[in-house]
């Protein structure tokens, strides 16, 4: 059920990459042709950038497809590596508590005074919020359970750690 939420969440982070293509495009465009534009354009395609970018958190962590550095940490043994993983899995967990909180506390504050952008269309402010929060929750989920997967896997005895063809075990 995890994996087809986490592809939903991608389809619609890549519809909200294609939209403001569209968008920007077609304000371009209209600036360019008749000098008027789509209204709003800038906050649109600010909320449309929160869904591009944090709609998509869950899937890419599960590819693990995050960006690394480990110059320094291949030198380590396996099992090392695969420790620090599980650390970096543990403090993603705890890094993005705060932001999960901070996100449902302003969805409230933003139902609640009922706060739009101002700009000729009024648009409201709860929609990218909403966006924001679920896509931290779906990417703090996955990030916990592959945490306790990796735990589990090491102490079974099996490794995380992907090895290049070539290298000794």
């Amino acid at each position: 059920m995890l994996k087809r939420i986490e592809k939903l969440l991608l389809d619609l982070g890549v519809f909200a990459v294609f939209g403001l293509g569209v968008l920007i495009t077609a304000s371009v465009i209209l600036r360019a042709t008749v000098n008027s534009g789509i209204p709003d354009t800038i906050v649109i395609v600010r909320e449309l950038m929160v869904a591009a970018i944090l709609l998509p958190l869950a899937a890419v962590t599960t590819a693990r497809a995050h960006i690394v550095v480990e110059f320094a940490s291949k030198a380590l043994p396996y099992r090392v590596q695969d420790w620090l993983v599980v650390l970096g899995s543990v403090l993603g967990v705890l890094a993005l508590g705060p932001l999960l909180y901070a996100g449902w506390r302003e969805i409230v504050n933003t139902i609640e005074r009922g706060s739009y952008f101002f700009g000729e269309l009024n648009l409201p402010k709860w929609p990218g919020r909403v966006i924001f929060l679920v896509g931290i929750s779906m990417g703090w989920l996955r990030l916990l359970l592959m945490a306790i997967e990796d735990i589990r896997t090491i102490r079974s005895g099996g490794h995380i750690v992907e090895r290049n063809s070539g290298e000794g075990a």
